[in-house]
């Protein structure tokens, strides 16, 4: 079993910047990790994803170059900075473990999910 509990959401302002964490307890070792977004009526939106290694990242093309996904093994965590953030990246930003098959950018590659953190973004 794997338990992951975000954190470091809240309200900021356009141009502002967030930083979420993710801890991971239970499996953990050698999974790549995501984090993914959803506001109400849509569904749950790929953000970024990170190997085990750390080496390897993927980023929706939403966020490129504004986020980014980082891990620290040896602490069990998971970290998503969010710079220049726009009213549009609202939502409620959740981390997952990735299986070992399956697309980086599918929901359905994901098989343990965090509850949650809301991220608002005044303009």
């Amino acid at each position: 079993q794997v338990h992951l509990v975000e954190s470091g959401g809240g309200l900021v302002e356009a141009g502002g910047s967030l930083t979420l964490s993710c801890a991971a307890s239970g499996r953990t070792f050698g999974y790549a990790m995501g984090w993914f977004r959803q506001t109400p009526g849509k569904e749950r939106e790929f953000v970024a994803s990170i190997r085990w290694e750390g080496d390897n990242t993927d980023y929706a093309d939403s966020v490129k170059g504004r986020f980014t996904i980082s891990r620290d093994n040896a602490k069990n965590m998971v970290y998503l900075q969010m710079n220049s953030l726009k009213p549009e990246d609202t939502a409620v930003y959740s981390c997952a473990q990735k299986k070992y098959t399956g697309f980086y950018y599918s929901v359905n590659s994901y098989d343990y999910w965090g509850q949650g953190t809301q991220v608002t973004v005044s303009s």
